[in-house]
C-alpha cells in the first residue's frame, strides 16, 4: 500500500468499513460509500448494481457477526487524482476470495465505483 497517499488511506478504510456488519447493516451508512454508479461482480458470478446491494447487504448480514471477513494483503494505488484501485483477499466461512475494487473522490467523500470478487483455493495459490 502507498501508506502515505491519503487517497489510499481513505480508500482502505471505507473498504474496511464496508466490510464491518454495522455498516453492511445500515442503509444510511452503505449509501454513504457506494457511489450512485456502483456495480460490482460477485465472487458468485453475479452482477449487483447500487440498487440491489442496498437491498441485499442489510437483509443478509448476519446481526450477530463480529465481523463480515478476514482481510489480508491489502494494497493501493492512487490511479489518477480522484481514483484509487484497491486489491486484497478475503475469507469468510471458508471460502477465499481475490478482491479488486475502484473508489472515486466525489463531493459526498470517497465512494466505492466498481468491485469484483474472484473465488480461489488457497491451495492452488
Amino acid at each position: 500500500m502507498t501508506e502515505h497517499d491519503p487517497a489510499v488511506r481513505a480508500a482502505v478504510e471505507g473498504e474496511l468499513r464496508l466490510l464491518d456488519p454495522e455498516v453492511r447493516r445500515s442503509h444510511e451508512q452503505l449509501g454513504s460509500l457506494l457511489h450512485p454508479d456502483f456495480h460490482e461482480f460477485g465472487s458468485s458470478g453475479r452482477r449487483w448494481d447500487r440498487a440491489s446491494t442496498m437491498a441485499r447487504l442489510p437483509a443478509d448480514t448476519d446481526p450477530a457477526a463480529a465481523r463480515y471477513a478476514v482481510t489480508s494483503e491489502i494494497q493501493g494505488v492512487r490511479l489518477a487524482p480522484d481514483i484509487v484501485h484497491l486489491t486484497f483477499d478475503t475469507e469468510y466461512n471458508g471460502v477465499h476470495a481475490h478482491r479488486s475494487s475502484l473508489w472515486r473522490r466525489t463531493a459526498d467523500g470517497w465512494q466505492m465505483y466498481f468491485h469484483q470478487g474472484t473465488p480461489f483455493s488457497p491451495e492452488g495459490e
